[in-house]
């Protein structure tokens, strides 16, 4: 199955896709998150030409497990794009993959602008791969 994961954001929104085997998770790229109409349509032809499945959307708990004002904005987003798409969206803990994707920067060293480009990107991978090594291995609680 096809799955694209998203991270959505105050100002960029990264996407993600895996190969139908669910095996590796793909960046795609960012899109503009100002405009929720603009962004649903946006992720559901970038799935459509992809032949995406389902989806899988961050959820930002705190760090003691609580939800905030950003994990209801995903879940209504998440709610959203399922009525859109007409596809499933999962929702799956993002706890520290932002800072993972800084991390993951640092090592390649990509600073500045270009940074800014592609640090939703790496974290929609990061959850997408995170959501699918999840599946593989606990088969039965899915």
């Amino acid at each position: 199955m096809i799955i694209m994961a998203v991270d959505l954001g105050k100002a960029r929104t990264g996407l993600a896709v895996c190969d139908p085997s669910e095996f590796l998770a793909s960046p795609v790229g960012t899109a503009p998150s100002y405009r929720q109409e603009e962004l649903l349509e946006k992720i559901c032809a970038e799935a459509a030409a992809r032949g995406v499945e389902a989806f899988v959307v961050g959820l930002p708990r705190n760090m003691d497990g609580s939800e905030g004002e950003s994990a209801a904005a995903a879940r209504g987003f998440a709610e959203a794009l399922s009525r859109r798409s007409g596809l499933s969206a999962a929702l799956w803990d993002e706890r520290l993959t932002t800072v993972s994707a800084h991390n993951a920067l640092n090592q390649t060293d990509t600073r500045g602008k270009k940074r800014k480009a592609v640090v939703d990107t790496v974290a929609a991978t990061m959850i997408l791969q995170n959501y699918l090594d999840y599946r593989r291995n606990h088969p039965e609680q899915l």
